[in-house]
């Protein structure tokens, strides 16, 4: 049992970081499944759809922003990339990393640009990315003046404004804000 694990939301101002584990059978037929960053928002929306009709098992978890703050982004990635893991209602025996080892599993093999050569890798990537993009619209829905919808927390110049104006919600990663931080705005 193979699961294939990726991350979403490394570098966002605001907004948690997530992380998708997936099993594919084998007679998996994903049309257009590629690494998230290479598919439209719409497109990411098909993929996804049809990855959470076709695949084995798979689950998304989400480590917000204060807990990036308080254990840095990459004890928060690997936190969240265990938690995918261990939310599958199949056990894998080996996972399939995007990047470098993490040591979250205890049978992982790291390939570099996985996400755009391994279709395990890719669909969590996918599913990870629609996951982590509906949470940010509904955040905009609380915080419509920083863009959410929009920027889905990365330091756009419109984000960096209303940073600079409205000061900081507490979905903002206070340690990736630096220079912008204004009092927590509630």
């Amino acid at each position: 049992m193979v699961a294939g694990v990726d991350e979403v939301g490394r570098g966002p101002l605001a907004g948690p970081v997530s992380a998708g584990a997936c099993v594919l059978g084998p007679g998996a037929v994903i049309p257009y499944l590629n690494d998230s960053k290479k598919l439209s928002e719409k497109r990411r929306e098909e993929v996804a759809a049809a990855l959470r009709e076709q695949a084995y098992a798979w689950h998304v978890a989400h480590v917000p922003a204060e807990d990036v703050d308080t254990y840095g982004i990459m004890g928060a990635l690997k936190r969240a990339m265990y938690e995918a893991v261990a939310g599958l209602l199949l056990k894998p025996d080996i996972i399939l990393l995007d990047g470098r080892p993490l040591s979250i599993w205890p049978q992982e093999r790291a390939i570099v640009k996985g996400d755009e050569k391994v279709a395990c890798i890719s669909a969590a990537s996918v599913l990870a990315k629609v996951e982590r993009d509906a949470l940010m619209r509904i955040a905009d829905q609380y915080y419509p003046e920083y863009g959410f919808s929009r920027n889905k927390g990365y330091g756009t110049a419109e984000h960096i404004a209303a940073i600079r104006e409205f000061g900081l919600t507490p979905i903002h990663r206070h340690s990736f804000c630096g220079e912008f931080i204004n009092p927590v705005r509630s």
